[in-house]
């Protein structure tokens, strides 16, 4: 079982910046794939970006690419969220996701645990 709690949510202007983190609990989170989806109102939820549970391999929707940094600390049971160049379709509450496999898969039905999610709101 995992718990995950996210945080570093808030307002921001446009081409602004934002870290998130997400606080994992479990002695086995070194061995979860870890992820950040996000659902804007009225919009599915969507993936972001995906870690493996080394960090070795990292993947991106293609929306935040190039923008956005995902990455993890096994030792502090930590994934982060690096979110640079800011736009209000960015605008979503974003939640931390954790699975059991061991490859980033997109399709959010796949994943096994989730957090409660922290607003993100861009303005322009």
């Amino acid at each position: 079982q995992v718990q995950l709690v996210e945080s570093g949510g808030g307002s921001v202007q446009a081409a602004g910046s934002l870290r998130l983190s997400c606080a994992a609990s479990g002695r086995t989170f070194s061995t979860y794939t870890m992820g950040w989806f996000r659902q804007a109102p009225g919009k599915e939820r969507e993936f972001v970006a995906g870690i493996t549970w080394s960090g070795g391999s990292t993947q991106y929707a293609d929306s935040v690419k190039g923008r956005f940094t995902i990455s993890r600390d096994n030792g502090k049971n930590m994934v982060y969220l690096q979110m640079n160049s800011l736009k209000v379709e960015d605008t979503a509450v974003y939640y931390c996701a954790a699975d059991r496999g061991i490859f980033v898969i997109r399709d959010r039905g796949a994943w096994n645990y989730w957090g409660q999610g922290t607003q993100v709101t861009v303005s322009s």
